[in-house]
């Protein structure tokens, strides 16, 4: 075990987290004397200095070079766009970048051809605009590796939370109209929102069109995520309310890995809702892959590009697998994505070259603490069929507006370039008792702040 000193720097926590990328929890203690690994900057405070001579340290140590460098923030193609758009010149951009956060250049392409692809998709994001999210925390099991406040419950407890939910719509989407500002993305996530039946998805998405101003709406997303909670009924229901795109989500297309990781359906079914969805008719369909699932091999990871490309996806995300504190993976091996790091490199060079062959473009990226290989999430699209809501949402220069159990609205103030957070409670059944608290912190975090 190493005996790890961070001496004179106050935001120890920020150096523990670039320590967890080369070494896991059991392998070093932090400590005051007899370090065998010391991590001094003098009196400075700069965080990236720090961080840098940890890395340097480190990467030496353990001979390993992570792509992202010193970066541990999840948006790396907002900082990219600030950063360009600051000094207004690409090459200085690219130099700062690899000079301040030793980002190798592999991933610095990616997230420049990302940036680009977004301004010419759909441009930068506008003040009289929001996007909306509403969170359906309910889903038929809970996954292997899932730590979200998503539930298993009765049909009158989801309905009651329905009913609550409608008010928070309702209530907000009365202040929203008045505000001036309409809708430029709607998405409709979870859980799993098709655990709603057919009747609640209509009740719920007419409400949003008569209560929010949906008028210059570019897309709505509905996430059905379970095949296994997907029928005609739903989605014809989804397909008479104007939502244009959805998201099925196999995750693998492996009969095997699905029955360990607790999904409670099988790659028929994946086969039979996508063939039900292109059979309504929706503009964009997406759908999700993990790289690293237990058991996995590249090969298996391939197989399952390979078939899902077959289904006729406009989207199909690469997730690479993040175990959680209170996922159950955690409790079956807390050290699983550190041993991961290797197939999960593998896995997503093969997916990229495979999705690139047959035509699908990287349009937004994401990472996540925990993650195995500390590597990204990226989102592709065939056509210019991206996902406006993801695109925004990574972004943050837009006001978020977010309804249900969990939502966390986004106010955006442009003159500084900052946010705040305005959070609903993340228990469902705090959430119904007090649905009257979360529209007012709303009213006033949001609605009366100018």
């Amino acid at each position: 075990m190493y005996k790890i000193e961070i001496r004179d720097f106050e935001k120890k926590y920020l150096i523990e987290e670039m320590i967890k990328i080369f070494l896991r929890p059991d392998e070093y203690r932090l400590t005051d004397e007899d370090a065998d690994i010391i991590f001094n900057v003098g009196s400075s405070q700069d965080k990236n200095l720090i961080k840098r001579e940890v890395y340097n340290k480190l990467s030496a140590l353990v001979k390993e070079l992570p792509p992202w460098g010193i970066l541990t923030g999840i948006r790396p193609v907002k900082l990219w766009g600030e950063t360009f758009e600051s000094l207004k010149n690409r090459d200085l951009a690219r130099k700062y970048m690899r000079e301040t956060y030793l980002i190798q250049e592999e991933k610095l392409d990616l997230i420049e051809n990302i940036y680009d692809y977004q301004i010419k998709a759909c441009g930068y994001a506008r003040e009289d605009r929001v996007s909306v999210y509403i969170g359906i925390p309910f889903c038929p099991t809970r996954c292997l590796y899932c730590s979200f406040v998503s539930n298993q419950k009765s049909d009158s407890e989801i309905e009651r939370y329905f009913i609550a939910l409608l008010k928070e719509i309702r209530a907000v989407g009365s202040m929203l109209k008045a505000s001036g500002k309409s809708v430029e993305s709607l998405y409709i996530g979870g859980g799993t929102p098709t655990s709603l039946n057919a009747k609640q998805l209509d009740t719920l998405l007419s409400t949003v069109h008569k209560s929010f101003p949906m008028e210059e709406c570019l897309e709505i997303t509905v996430e059905g995520g379970r095949p296994d909670t997907i029928n005609y009924d739903k989605l014809s229901a989804l397909k008479d309310n104007k939502v244009d795109r959805i998201s099925i989500n196999p995750q693998t297309m492996k009969n095997e890995t699905l029955d360990i990781i607790g999904r409670s359906h099988s790659v028929e079914m994946i086969i039979n809702a996508f063939e039900l969805a292109h059979t309504i008719g929706f503009k964009s369909i997406n759908g999700d892959l993990i790289a690293g699932l237990p058991l996995e091999t590249t090969e298996d990871f391939k197989s399952s590009i390979e078939r899902l490309h077959a289904l006729g996806p406009d989207n199909i995300t690469v997730h690479c697998l993040a175990v959680k504190r209170a996922s159950r993976l955690v409790d079956v091996d807390k050290d699983y994505h550190y041993k991961q790091s290797r197939v999960v490199d593998s896995m997503l060079k093969t997916g990229r070259e495979l999705l690139s062959s047959e035509g699908y473009k990287p349009y937004y990226l994401y990472r996540q603490k925990h993650m195995a290989g500390a590597f990204e999430n990226t989102g592709y699209c065939l056509d210019d069929k991206i996902g406006i809501y993801n695109i925004r949402i990574m972004d943050e220069h837009m006001d978020i507006v977010s309804l249900g159990a969990g939502g966390i609205s986004k106010a955006y103030y442009p003159e500084e370039n900052r946010l705040e957070r305005i959070p609903n409670v993340s228990n469902y059944e705090e959430y119904i008792n007090r649905v009257d608290e979360m529209i007012e912190r709303k009213r006033k975090g949001m609605f009366d702040r100018r």
